[in-house]
This record gives structure tokens, sequence and C-alpha cells, in this order.
């Protein structure tokens, strides 16, 4: 973890706050701000995800660039602090910034209002307020991904195919204390109702080093799976102690935030924990492979070269993907790149998958989520197993719990 997170702000700060990739001098530059926390709290994926996405726009330069135009990834730390990271967005903005990716919750939802009123588009992939997917109350935020309540339904979804239904189940739900872990009670509540089955939440205390009283509980309510909802540590911690308590790994299922890192921490014990994805690992995809030949063997990546393929990083490509693939879109109309006409781009974004890398998404005034589509992949000891295919589940629930959450914030309630 300090290796990568060292990595990432050396780059950082190598390019003196600013990452500029290797646009040439005559083609006009597409700006992107990657104002992101390198050094508090999300520490666990940023590096990954960060290189992630600064080697697939290196990728879209390389060749070429998008109707002549490069890309440029202007990167900076926000250390997850609101001030820092409105302060960050102020001078990206002032520097031709008309995408941002803040990858935290709390900043992403101080920017909000004003990136709307700047007309400036926001992606908030795994983080921030998932009824900004209602783009007729958040016009310029893109979740762009499926949301924690899409996930939640996913899982339970697999649940209830795996076992022929949920009739009569018991599902714990072991979460941190934070709004981000009882985000998914109000689905499982709808859920509960529809299908049949009984659950019960289990809060811990942040930051989830200390679990044990937790998963007492649940030893004693005798669930018949348990969705484990943290990150970062806090997430291997679950997975150990769960055992420990006479937990199946089989019977636990991970938020997104589970990946090879949390495997390793745990050893041989993890094989068979499942979590849900929204876009695929491993290095066997078309858009991975041009990396790996036009990117890193050539010594033009962004970070350790062993990140390539893994969850973080897979996810930090699909996130410039789809992007990219907006910023395309928008260009085809001719005149300037903005925030506006890039938002239009996303909004005309449709069954785009990356070259298979994640499930189709299509965007639209209404839908910023993209459809909410994932699946259900499985540890087997040395890598993630898909073993669901993308789609997305119980789409009416999670959408009427969007359109709900959206008009409280738009009434000013």
């Amino acid at each position: 973890m300090n290796r990568i997170r060292k990595t990432a702000l050396s780059a950082v700060l190598a390019a003196g706050a600013s990452f500029g990739l290797a646009a040439p001098m005559q083609a006009e530059e597409i700006k992107f701000g990657l104002l992101q926390d390198f050094t508090a709290v999300y520490t666990f994926v940023t590096g990954e995800y960060n290189q992630g996405q600064r080697d697939y726009l290196t990728l879209i330069n390389e060749e070429g660039g998008v109707e002549g135009h490069t890309f440029t990834a202007i990167v900076r730390d926000t250390g997850n602090q609101p001030q820092r990271g409105i302060e960050a967005y102020n001078r990206a903005k002032e520097e031709g910034a008309i995408l941002f990716d803040f990858l935290s919750t709390p900043v992403s939802a101080a920017i909000l209002d004003q990136a709307n009123a700047d007309q400036r588009v926001v992606i908030t992939p795994a983080h921030g307020r998932g009824d900004a997917s209602d783009g007729t109350v958040f016009p310029y935020i893109f979740p762009a991904m499926a949301t924690y309540w899409a996930q939640a339904a996913n899982l339970i979804d697999h649940i209830k195919q795996h076992d022929g239904g949920l009739d009569g189940k018991k599902i714990a739900i072991v979460h941190i204390d934070s709004p981000f872990g009882r985000e998914p009670l109000p689905i499982l509540d709808e859920l509960a109702g529809q299908e049949g089955f009984e659950y019960r939440a289990f809060p811990y205390a942040s930051p989830g080093n200390e679990q044990s009283a937790a998963w007492s509980e649940v030893r004693r309510y005798r669930p018949d799976h348990v969705l484990i909802w943290g990150a970062g540590g806090g997430q291997a911690v679950s997975v150990r102690t769960a055992i420990q308590n006479g937990i199946a790994p089989e019977q636990i299922y991970s938020v997104i935030w589970l990946a090879e890192t949390d495997a390793a921490n745990v050893g041989p014990q993890m094989t068979g924990v499942k979590r849900f994805e929204a876009s695929a690992s491993g290095t066997d995809h078309p858009i991975i492979q041009r990396i790996q030949e036009k990117v890193i063997e050539p010594g033009k990546g962004a970070g350790d070269a062993a990140n390539v393929g893994t969850s973080y990083y897979n996810l930090g490509v699909a996130t410039m993907a789809i992007s990219v693939e907006a910023a395309r879109l928008a260009l085809e109309d001719g005149g300037p790149l903005t925030g506006e006409t890039l938002k239009a781009g996303f909004e005309r974004v449709a069954d785009y998958d990356a070259e298979g890398l994640m499930p189709a998404v299509t965007f639209s005034e209404q839908d910023h989520q993209g459809g909410g589509a994932g699946r259900v992949s499985q540890w087997d000891g040395s890598a993630w197993v898909p073993v669901s295919d993308w789609h997305a589940a119980f789409p009416e629930i999670v959408r009427a719990e969007i359109e709900e959450s959206a008009a409280h914030y738009g009434s000013g309630n």
C-alpha cells in the first residue's frame, strides 16, 4: 500500500502537480481534472485507479487522439478534504479542465452544485451520490457505473439465482457505520418485502480494524448469506473475522471494494469469496493488451507495471474509456469541446462496453448511471473469476430509489 501511495505521489510531484500526457504542441488538448485523494482515506484504491486512468489517456494519445485532439490529465492530491478539493477544482477549471473525477464522496459532494452551475462534467464512479444518476436534477454529474444501490440489488439477485429463490432466507449485512455503509439498506428493505427474505444489519465503527463484536452477533443470527459493506483494510478484516466465526467463504458477498491486495492480506482462506464488479480484472482484454504494448513496454506508464490488470487499475481504465467515448461523440458535431457539449456527448453514449472490459452502458438525460449493470465474480485463489453475466438487477426498485432521493434533494429538503 505504501509503495502504491509513493508511486502515485511521486508522479504528481514530478509533474509539478500537473501531469501532461505527451500531447503534440500543435494539437488542441482536452483537459481532465483527476483531483483525488492520494494521502488520506482512499489510498487503498487511488494509486492503481489513477494509474489506469492516465495510462488509458496516454494510449489514446499514442494512437493519435480523437479527431486530432489529445488528452491531458491534471492530477492533484486533495487529501479527501473538501476545501482542498474546491481549490483544486477552481485551479484546474481556470486551466481549462472540462471533466473532473475526485474519487472522494466528501469532495464530490462539496463540488456538486458548483460544477452544475459551471457546466463542468463530474464523473463519480463507485463514489458520490447515487441519486446523481437522475440527470434531470443533476445535469452535469455522471455516476457512470452501477451505484451502491444497484450493486446491492445485483448481489441479492445472484443469491436468488444461486439458491433458486430467496423466500425464507436469512441475510446479514455487516457494514461500516457511515452513510456509505448504510446506503444499501433501503434497497434491502424493498427487496426483503418483495422477495420474502429476512435481513439484519450489523454495523461496526470506522475504520473497521475491530469488528469482533459485530461478527459475534452475526454468528448467533446464523444467516444463509452475508454481505460485507466496507472499504480498504476493513474489508480484509471482515473476511477474516467472518471465517473465524464460522461463515463459509462461499457465503460472503462484497461491495465493489474488494481486490487483489485484500486477497493477499487474507491468504488462502479468501478462496470462494464473491464480490460485485463494474469492470473486469486481468490483462486478457484488448484495451489492456494495447496499453501493455504501446504504453507500458515503451516505458510511458504512469506507475508500477505490476499494477496493470488489477481490479482498481482496470476500473480506472474503464472510467476514462467512457469519458473519451463521450468526447468523441461530442466532437462529431464540430466546434470546441466544452463542458456543455461533453455532457451532450455523454448522453449520446449507447451500448458502449470498452471492448468487453465492462458492461455496456447507455446514458440519457434521465439516466446518468448508464443502466446500472455489473456482475459477480469469485476469488479462486489467484484471480477473480466471473460467476454471473453482466446485467442490471431489479432496475425498477433501484430507479425508484434514485428518483425519490433526487426529488428530495431537488426540493431543498
